[in-house]
Order: structure tokens, then sequence, then C-alpha cells
């Protein structure tokens, strides 16, 4: 298939790939859809053991390899708990798939698209 064939192909709008194809590479199994997994669980779902531990690493300063076991270790079973939760891996992908889908169709990355908001 041509360039010029690619281009005027409606599944590939931008020379993106189809904006409806919910394969997945190996990078985004592995990578990309984790990284969703682990922002979303400090942000939202392990909120306080991420404050707690913020706080005793600024209070500890250099020795808080050793002072804030507890909290790191809190955070850790947190996030840990949530990554194996099955129900959360499955809406974290389809939140990736929703955001490749945009970037297919659009041809603007989501950084972008949210600042022009």
């Amino acid at each position: 298939m041509s360039y010029i064939e690619q281009q005027a192909d409606p599944r590939n709008p931008h020379g993106l790939g189809d904006p409806n194809d919910t394969k997945l590479r190996k990078v985004e199994v592995e990578v990309l859809i984790p990284k969703i997994m682990r922002d979303r669980a400090k942000a939202e779902l392990c909120t306080k053991e991420v404050k707690d531990f913020e706080e005793c690493c600024k209070t500890s300063s250099i020795f808080m390899v050793a002072t804030c076991r507890k909290e790191n270790s809190a955070l850790r079973d947190c996030l840990t708990l949530w990554y194996q939760n099955d129900a959360f891996k499955e809406e974290c992908r389809k939140i990736y798939l929703q955001e490749r889908s945009d970037y297919r169709s659009t041809g603007i990355p989501k950084k972008h698209r949210l600042e022009k908001l």
C-alpha cells in the first residue's frame, strides 16, 4: 500500500493506525498500561500512603531510608494490591485504548489536546 493509499484509508485517517484496533503490542502491555495503573493508584487510590511517605521523607532528609520503612512498606502494599486487581487492570487498559484511539483519530497527542482545553 502506497503512502497516498494509506492517507485515503478511512480506518487510518492520520497514518497512525486504525483508531478502532484493540490489539496491544508488548510495550503497551508491559510499560504503558502499567504506567497508567501506577499513576492512577498513586493519585487516586493510595493517596494517604503517598502523603504519609512524602511527609516522612521530608522530615527525615538523608535518614529516610532507615526511618521511613514503615511508610514505604505501606505504600508498596497498597500499590501492589491495586496492581494485582484484575478489574483495575482492565479499567486502565480501556483508558489506554481510548487515549490511543483519540490520538489515532485526531493525530494530536493527549498532552496537546489537554493544553487546548
